[in-house]
């Protein structure tokens, strides 16, 4: 009997590390087999040249496939309740028929490889749901690489079929805008604080919010509302937003499960609003524009560190800079010459 396992653990080996054809890859993830999506995530985070080329085909070829699912931007305070939040805002979702993908930014740590595989463990419900599909992202200390991989896997996870993917982040910090440039509706989970809270958190975050929820707001009842409150009054001393929206601010807990169906009702309302108003098309190809532009920034950023006579000259030109032998400008220019003329 436990030569027969080995066996069937041997032939499960065989077929996880099988080496898959672009076009298997494709079908794979058009037929929604997880396996295969997650396999062709891990190219895109790879840094070998061979995975970068072959996740690029992937990609190019999933693109017609990419139905608009709605893309969802959660962030939050520490310890404000994300990975309980998402798991039952998630199931609610998939009550209704839905498929729902679950990603992550963080390009913070290069152990955890991001907060949603240590949640992973919390949201045992979702993760084990056959139509969800949970991934942290890649480790690694560019946010802009970190934020456009995570892009991509929007593109694959939109062909594998998922009506609405979430993308979370780490906590209220500078991923906040990548992730808010690659969403349709944005979602900032508060505590119970009142408006001492909001001190702590930057301005542009609170502005870039389609809806805020004050989470474990069963906790304390009158707190919760005095801090609804105050959020609610602090939204309204912002400018009005680009899309013309009415950022609401409503109470609930993850938890108990209360409050989930009116926020999920609030962004269904804000999807109609937006299509209605062709905001919603319109950001699309604004978020389109500006991720070209950041790929485009970061190929001429890699290209730069990786030429042969910059790599030569650059701890030289650094050490005449902090010798004040010459100044970062001069250095830098001197440095750019050099890259457009080499010999």
């Amino acid at each position: 009997m436990g030569k027969k396992n080995k066996i069937t653990d041997k032939i499960k080996a065989a077929r996880k590390n099988k080496i898959l054809s672009v076009n298997e890859y494709v079908n794979g993830i058009r037929n929604g087999n997880r396996m295969i999506l997650g396999k062709a995530i891990t190219l895109i985070e790879s840094t070998k040249t061979e995975h970068q080329n072959q996740a690029k085909e992937i990609i190019e070829k999933c693109l017609p496939f990419a139905k608009h699912s709605f893309r969802l931007g959660i962030t939050g305070v520490p310890g404000v309740g994300k990975s309980t939040f998402i798991e039952a805002l998630g199931m609610h979702i998939l009550g209704k028929g839905k498929k729902l993908a679950v990603l992550a930014i963080d390009p913070t740590s290069n152990i955890t490889r991001g907060s949603i595989l240590g949640d992973k463990t919390r949201m045992q419900e979702l993760s084990a749901a056959e139509n969800a599909f949970i991934r942290p992202s890649p480790a690694g200390d560019s946010l802009g690489g970190v934020a456009r991989k995570t892009r991509e896997v929007v593109t694959l996870c939109e062909a594998a079929g998922f009506d609405n993917i979430f993308i979370e982040t780490v906590g209220v910090g500078q991923s906040e805008t990548a992730v808010h440039s690659m969403t349709d509706f944005f979602l900032l989970l508060l505590l119970p604080g009142g408006g001492d809270e909001l001190q702590g958190i930057k301005r542009g975050i609170v502005e870039m919010a389609d809806l805020i929820a004050v989470n474990k707001s069963d906790t304390n009842p009158v707190l919760a509302k005095q801090a609804k409150q105050a959020y609610r009054n602090a939204v309204h001393l912002f400018p009005p937003k680009e899309n013309k929206w009415t950022v609401k601010t409503v109470l609930c807990s993850a938890l108990k499960s209360e409050g989930i169906p009116e926020i999920w009702q609030n962004i269904n309302n804000y999807e109609s609003f937006s299509k209605e108003n062709n905001f919603f098309e319109t950001n699309r190809k604004k978020q389109a524009k500006y991720w070209f532009k950041e790929t485009i920034g970061e190929g001429l950023n890699d290209l730069f560190f990786n030429h042969i006579s910059i790599k030569e000259k650059y701890v030289e030109i650094e050490n005449k800079i902090m010798a004040g032998k010459m100044t970062p400008f001069a250095g830098a220019k001197y440095l750019l010459d050099l890259l457009a003329n080499p010999y």
